[in-house]
C-alpha cells in the first residue's frame, strides 16, 4: 500500500503543503498599494516559518486588469505594477533557497483583448489569427450564435461590428476564449509553460481548464429548473456543451507532457468546480493528466460530522488507482473560512484541512483568521460585483489586504491599499499573533509541524472511525505508527470513546492540552479538534 512506502519515494507535492498569495495583497514594497514581487520576497521567511512548501502565487501577467490579472495581454513577462522579470528571478532563486517551491497561475482558457494575438483576430476576417479565438456568426435572427451566458453576468457571445461576427467570451468581453482547437494556439500556449520552466517555476495552477474548449455545433444549454432569483445569472443555464467537454482532457494531457519533460517533479494542479464523479476524469487516462485536481468540495459540503464523512469516503472511494488527493478550504474566488464557519470552527476546519489524506491549499491570511472585510459600494474593484450587484457574488472581501502589523497600513503598504484593510486588522495581525502563543497562527505553525514530523500525517493512510452527533474521528497511519484525529464540530461538550490507550494529544486546537494522556474517553470542549498519538 502506499501508505507503507518510504517518505523519500513521495514526490514534494504529496507530503507538501501549498500556500496561496495574491500578489495584489500580499507585501506592498513601493508604496503604490498594491503588493508586488519585491514585497513577496521580504516576506517569504514567513512562508518559512509557517511551515509550508510551496508559494503559488496569483497571475502577475501584464494586463490591462479588467479581471485583475486574469486577463492576460503577454503570458511570457511581468506586469510592472508587480515588478520586473528580474525580480522574478530573484523571487525564484530566494524561494529555492529557502526550500520553497515556486507555483505560477497559467491561465489558457481565455487573453485580453488587448493581446496582440486577439488584436490581429480581431482586425480582419482573413487574418492568420483569425481562428485563434472562437468567431461565428449571427444567428438566423442577427442574434447571438447560441444561448450561451457568461461566468458574470450576461451573453457570452460579443458582437464585433468591424468583421460582422461574434466572439465567445466565458467571463468578461475583455476576456476572449482562445481556441484550443487551434494547433498553433496549443503551440503557442505549450511555449509559455516552457519560458517558465525554464526560468526555475516548480509547477503552475491552471484556471478555468473546465471551460477550455466548447461545443463545436455551439448546441444551445438547457434552461436549469433549479434557478431561482438570486442565484447567479449563468446559472439560469445547464452548462453541458459550455464546460467539461472530452476534449478538454487532450489537452491537459499536451500540458502535463511538457511539465513531464522538465526535471523535479513539476506539478500542474487543474482549477475545475466539478462533481466529484467528473473530477476525476481530469486525473487523465493513467494518471497522465493533472496530479492535482482541485478539490473544492469541502467549500460546499455542510459543516456537520455525517456530511463531512460521505464527503471523504466519497470522494477517496472515487480516486482512480494511484491518484493523489487533495484539499481546500479557501482561496481568492471565495468566502474566508472565519466568515463562512465562524472564528471557533475555523480552528477545527484547520485541524481537518491539514490531516486529511492528500495535499492540502492554504490561503493567505487563513493563518491568521482573516474574515471577509465589507466592501463599500463606491469601493468595489471586482467586476463580477459590478456586473451583477447585491448577489453576493463579489469577491473583493476575500482578497483584502494582509495584515502584517497594528501600524495604519498594517504593515502592508505606506500608502493607500487598494482594497480598504479590515476592521480587525490592528489585533488580527502576523505580528500580534506570533507573540499569542494560543493564536490562530500557532495553531497552524503546531499543526505543520506535526505534519513535517509524522509521516502518518502527511502520506499516510485514511480511515474513518465514526461520525457521530457532532464529532467526526478518523485515523492517519503509515508504517505501522497511528495518529487519530477528532473533532468536535458543535457548541457543546462531547466525550469521545478514546480510539487508543496509552497514547497522549498531540495537539489541541485550543492549544493547551500537549501531552495529555489518554484513557477510557477523550473530552473535547465546544469547537475543540484534537489529534492522539504515541
Amino acid at each position: 500500500m502506499a501508505a507503507d512506502r518510504n517518505l523519500d519515494d513521495f514526490a514534494w507535492w504529496q507530503s507538501g503543503v501549498v500556500y496561496q498569495v495574491y500578489p495584489r495583497s500580499f507585501q506592498d514594497s513601493n508604496g503604490d498599494g498594491v503588493g508586488d514581487l519585491p514585497g513577496l520576497l521580504a516576506r517569504l521567511d514567513h512562508l518559512v516559518t509557517l511551515g509550508v512548501d510551496a508559494v503559488w502565487i496569483s497571475p502577475i501577467y501584464p494586463s490591462p486588469m479588467a479581471d485583475f490579472g486574469y486577463d492576460v495581454e503577454d503570458y511570457t513577462g511581468v506586469h510592472p505594477l508587480f515588478g520586473t522579470m528580474e525580480d522574478f528571478d530573484r523571487l525564484v532563486a530566494a524561494a529555492h533557497e529557502r526550500g520553497l517551491k515556486v507555483i505560477l497561475d497559467y491561465v489558457p482558457n481565455h487573453s485580453s483583448d488587448r493581446h496582440p494575438w486577439f488584436v490581429a483576430s480581431r482586425s480582419s476576417r482573413d487574418d492568420a489569427k483569425r481562428d485563434w479565438y472562437v468567431w461565428r456568426d449571427p444567428a438566423p435572427d442577427g442574434g447571438p450564435p447560441s444561448n450561451w451566458l457568461s461566468e458574470f453576468g450576461g451573453s457570452a457571445w460579443e458582437w464585433d461590428e468591424a468583421t460582422g461576427q461574434y466572439y465567445y467570451h466565458a467571463y468578461l468581453k475583455e476576456q476572449p476564449d482562445l481556441n484550443w482547437r487551434s494547433p498553433e494556439v496549443r503551440a503557442a500556449m505549450l511555449d509559455a509553460l516552457r519560458f517558465w520552466l525554464d526560468r526555475g517555476v516548480d509547477g503552475f495552477r491552471v484556471d478555468a481548464i473546465h471551460h477550455l474548449i466548447e461545443d463545436e455545433q455551439l448546441r444551445d444549454n438547457p434552461p436549469n429548473p433549479g434557478w431561482r432569483e438570486g442565484m447567479s445569472p449563468t446559472r439560469r443555464v445547464i452548462r453541458i456543451h459550455t464546460m467539461d467537454q472530452p476534449e478538454v482532457h487532450d489537452a491537459i494531457a499536451a500540458m502535463r507532457r511538457v511539465v513531464d519533460s522538465y526535471s523535479g517533479d513539476r506539478l500542474l494542479i487543474g482549477e475545475a468546480y466539478l462533481p466529484i464523479d467528473q473530477l476525476m476524469a481530469y486525473y487523465g487516462t493513467d494518471l497522465s493528466g493533472f496530479q492535482l485536481p482541485f478539490n473544492f468540495h469541502l467549500l460546499s459540503t455542510p459543516w456537520e460530522a455525517k456530511a463531512l464523512a460521505a464527503l471523504i469516503d466519497q470522494y477517496e472511494a472515487a480516486l482512480p488507482p494511484g491518484g493523489w488527493p487533495n484539499w481546500v478550504l479557501g482561496n481568492h474566488d471565495r468566502s474566508r473560512v472565519a466568515s463562512r464557519l465562524g472564528k471557533a470552527q475555523a480552528r477545527v476546519a484547520a485541524m481537518l484541512l491539514l490531516t486529511l489524506r492528500g495535499t492540502p491549499t492554504l490561503y493567505q491570511g487563513d493563518e491568521i483568521g482573516m474574515t471577509d472585510v465589507p466592501i463599500p459600494p463606491h469601493l468595489v474593484q471586482d467586476p463580477w460585483e459590478k456586473n451583477v450587484p447585491g448577489l453576493g457574488l463579489g469577491r473583493d472581501p476575500a482578497r483584502t489586504p494582509m495584515p502584517w502589523d497594528g501600524t495604519p497600513g498594517a504593515g502592508f503598504t505606506s500608502g493607500k491599499p487598494w482594497l480598504p484593510l479590515g476592521p480587525e486588522a490592528t489585533r488580527v495581525n502576523v505580528t500580534a499573533q506570533a507573540a499569542d502563543p494560543g493564536s490562530k497562527l500557532a495553531l497552524y505553525k503546531a499543526l505543520l509541524a506535526l505534519r513535517r514530523v509524522e509521516p502518518a500525517l502527511s502520506v499516510g493512510s485514511y480511515r474513518r472511525v465514526s461520525a457521530e452527533d457532532d464529532v467526526l474521528v478518523y485515523e492517519r497511519a503509515h508504517g505501522g505508527r497511528r495518529l487519530w484525529v477528532l473533532l468536535n464540530l458543535g457548541r457543546d461538550l462531547a466525550m469521545v470513546d478514546a480510539p487508543v490507550e496509552g497514547a497522549h494529544i498531540r495537539v489541541s486546537t485550543h492549544l493547551d492540552r500537549d501531552g495529555e494522556p489518554v484513557a477510557g474517553s477523550v473530552r473535547l470542549r465546544p469547537n475543540e479538534g484534537v489529534v492522539i498519538g504515541p
